[in-house]
């Protein structure tokens, strides 16, 4: 049996895709390129740093809370129109974040490059399916998994570069020509958007639009803040009993809920929020482990932290690959399968074999989440009506963000807890251990439902 040749991309197929890769290259960069220059910016505007973390969370609060409407948006009124207006908007907002003269001003645009940032991230994955040939999905979804890991990776080098060469204005103005670039090779190489309907116009969920954003809002600020937690989690359950009352009672719901009753599109939503807790929790408590537990200096602790990353932005191409020519149900058993093998390993790791041996656990676990992320996205993102991709990919993206600010906030606690009082290094490892046994188990049960859904395309 002869191999099958790659089927060969054309010049503005590729140009199409350079576009995609910056639109998912500067929501990931932006989403950590500031968070080096916090120190600074506190100095700079006089503000304490309980007050300039806003500046990273009003960010990704804009991020969370509008990336199923910017998706259903590009569904009503064309995704390519609702694309550049989110280049254009993510532009503009950088600009007004480096000539803010106050922290007020460069909070609000922040949040203003945010819903910028969460229109890019919505509509770049539902422009895959349209975009590239389908025995070439894979690849693509490969592709942009390593521009978000090399943009979430570069973020806080280069914006410590840029603070120190020209100050920290230039952590935002970097994005300028990146925006005009992305918005003309946007405009020239995408897909046309077909004809608006006027009916179509009129069916945007603003009701629902405000009760989701005000669900997830209080979600994240309920998972980030260190008050009034369990108010803004009664909040949030209040809210998403509201959202789900009024997507039943309006005519042109923002989350058909239809779609979720698709064991296929349920089971890929549902782990990929248990593999995202399980990423972020790699970040949280990995830093604690290497400089407290192992004793490393901080440039190490730096190296360290920066291979998991890696990885994943070495990994997602090849990954792509594997996806188009074995097949996306069996790459998402075998990426799970590899991340629950890190995670075990790290569950047990005796402090003796010190950094290799967390760096050679941690860098199967990040190459197997790499595997899983091209192959559940080409999965979901196939067995999507086109009419539906807008909303579906930012119902993707909700449930990775989701997962995010769960890892940083539940599997943080989970290693205080198990730390216990005491601040040796053994009782730092040993909350390790025990953070890393109940990520392995939630990879378990994303496991099961991976192969609960490899076996239901069995039997069609």
């Amino acid at each position: 049996m002869t191999a099958q040749l790659p089927v060969p991309l054309t010049p503005s197929t590729r140009w199409a895709m350079a576009s995609l890769s910056l639109s998912m290259l500067m929501p990931s960069l932006d989403t950590s390129i500031a968070n080096a220059g916090l120190p600074t910016l506190a100095q700079a505007f006089g503000a304490s740093f309980a007050l300039v973390q806003w500046i990273v969370l009003a960010y990704l609060l804009a991020i969370t809370s509008l990336i199923v409407s910017a998706g259903r948006l590009g569904d009503l009124l064309g995704q390519r129109r609702v694309l550049l207006l989110g280049i254009g908007l993510f532009t503009l907002a950088s600009l007004l974040c480096a000539v803010a003269p106050t922290l007020g001003a460069l909070i609000a645009a922040r949040a203003m490059q945010g819903v910028g940032a969460a229109i890019m991230l919505a509509l770049t994955v539902a422009f895959v399916a349209q975009t590239v040939p389908q025995a070439r999905t894979g690849s693509a979804m490969g592709l942009l998994g390593t521009m978000s890991a090399i943009g979430t990776t570069l973020g806080p080098s280069l914006g410590g570069v840029l603070m120190a060469g020209a100050g920290w204005p230039a952590m935002f103005l970097v994005n300028l020509p990146l925006g005009i670039i992305n918005g003309g090779l946007a405009w020239r190489y995408l897909p046309a958007d077909p004809p608006v309907r006027r009916r179509q116009r009129a069916g945007f969920d603003l009701r629902g639009t405000l009760l989701l954003a005000s669900c997830l809002g209080a979600y994240a600020l309920a998972m980030t803040l260190d008050q009034f937690n369990t108010l803004w989690l009664l909040a949030a359950v209040c809210g998403a009993g509201l959202f789900v009352w009024s997507q039943g009672r309006t005519a042109s719901p923002l989350i058909d809920l239809a779609l979720l009753r698709k064991r296929s599109l349920s089971r890929g939503l549902a782990m990929n929020m248990l593999v995202s807790t399980v990423i972020m929790s790699t970040l949280v408590v990995g830093p604690f482990y290497l400089g407290r537990g192992l004793g490393l200096e901080a440039w190490l602790v730096g190296f360290a932290l920066s291979v998991g990353p890696c990885v994943a932005a070495l990994s997602g191409v090849p990954a792509g690959r594997l996806v188009d020519r074995l097949g996306a149900p069996r790459m998402s058993v075998a990426g799970l399968l590899a991340m629950a093998c890190g995670a075990a390993a790290l569950a047990q790791l005796p402090m003796d074999v010190g950094m290799i041996g967390y760096l050679a656990a941690i860098a199967l676990l990040t190459a197997g989440y790499a595997l899983f992320q091209a192959a559940n996205n080409t999965a979901i993102m196939a067995a999507i009506a086109a009419p539906q991709r807008g909303v579906v990919a930012g119902m993707l993206s909700l449930s990775r963000n989701v997962g995010l600010i769960s890892g940083a906030s539940c599997m943080g606690a989970v290693f205080v807890w198990a730390q216990g009082p005491a601040a040796s290094a053994e009782a730092v490892a040993q909350g390790m251990r025990s953070t890393f046994a109940l990520a392995c188990g939630l990879l378990v049960l994303a496991l099961a439902l991976a192969v609960a859904s490899a076996n239901q395309l069995k039997r069609r």
